[in-house]
């Protein structure tokens, strides 16, 4: 399969300059970045749906606080004033 991407002249001479260093060719470069991009998108995706379950149920167990207590929290942790 051809895919025809365009590219500004910075990034192709990044891509470019990033095959030199590895001694392969441009589209080998280009394909192994596309693909390890694709991956840690997929697997960002998975470790926040994972996140999300693991609050979920973790508030179904009884395991939260309040957001007042979340709140205040931050505000001692980073010296934040208090609100008026």
């Amino acid at each position: 399969m051809t895919i025809v991407v365009t590219l500004s002249p910075e990034l192709e001479a990044l891509l470019r300059d990033r095959a030199v260093q590895r001694g392969k060719d441009v589209s080998f470069i280009a394909s192994e970045l596309l693909a390890s991009a694709l991956e840690w998108e997929v697997q960002d995706s998975e470790e926040a749906i994972q996140g999300i379950q693991q609050g979920l149920d973790n508030f179904e167990s009884g395991q939260f606080r309040s957001f007042q207590d979340f709140a205040e929290e931050q505000r001692h942790k980073y010296d934040l004033p208090a609100n008026s």
